[in-house]
């Protein structure tokens, strides 16, 4: 028996989280506890580091002005994709991509300033800084679900744009804007597959063995 596993309700409850987390586009108004909103934010800042560099910044979107000019920004860029999908512009549209105007939470993550003085890790793979900020968004997504909030992750802006508005330095970078609030419920499946946009590709597909495009047995 492995000593260092969780008990059977606490793998449950972990799994879970996992799967059920979803992509959240729509949001009801009501405020999320001071307390949670921290606890939620302290699981972020526990996220695997590559180097222990902790790269991630979180700005709270707190004024209406800058909200709705963060909401612009993300506007813009919806109608550019439309437009770059061609054929299925229409079909795009017509989905929703953001819940910004709605949730009661807006946290910008971004990638911190001087960067390049951390080797550990980056030497050869100086993207390693952002995958450990994505790490850190998965964990206050699973926290976020654990908590009955849902969570939207918004990639659809233009980095210098938002990063000129919120007066950010310049080696720094925006990477998500992250919608965060109570919801009516869980979409049954990921909304883009719900809405036929794309289905999850088969996990044997993505799996192979020594070389490149080996399957596993």
């Amino acid at each position: 028996m492995n000593k260092n596993r969780f008990s059977d309700a606490e793998c449950t409850a972990i799994y879970r989280a996992i799967y059920e987390r979803r992509d959240m586009r729509h949001f009801l108004s009501d405020p999320i506890a001071p307390e949670i909103l921290i606890r939620l934010l302290d699981a972020a800042h526990h996220a695997p580091s590559v180097g222990f560099m902790q790269p991630w910044r979180f700005i709270r979107i707190s004024c209406p002005d800058i909200r709705k000019a963060i909401h612009g920004l993300v506007e813009q860029e919806r109608i550019s994709t439309a437009q770059a999908l061609n054929e299925r512009e229409d079909e795009f549209m017509k989905l929703k991509v953001e819940g910004i105007m709605e949730c009661p939470v807006v946290l910008v993550a971004a990638l911190c300033e001087q960067r390049d003085q951390y080797i550990f890790g980056r030497r050869t793979l100086p993207e390693m800084d952002l995958a450990s900020l994505a790490c850190a968004i998965q964990n206050m997504w699973l926290a976020a679900r654990a908590e009955g909030l849902g969570l939207g992750w918004v990639s659809m802006f233009e980095p210098e744009a938002l990063k000129k508005l919120l007066n950010m330095p310049e080696d720094s970078r925006p990477f998500a804007i992250l919608c965060l609030g109570h919801v009516e419920q869980f979409y049954e499946k990921p909304m883009l597959e719900q809405q036929h946009w794309e289905e999850r590709k088969n996990i044997n597909t993505l799996l192979f063995e020594n070389t490149w495009n080996t399957p596993c047995p």
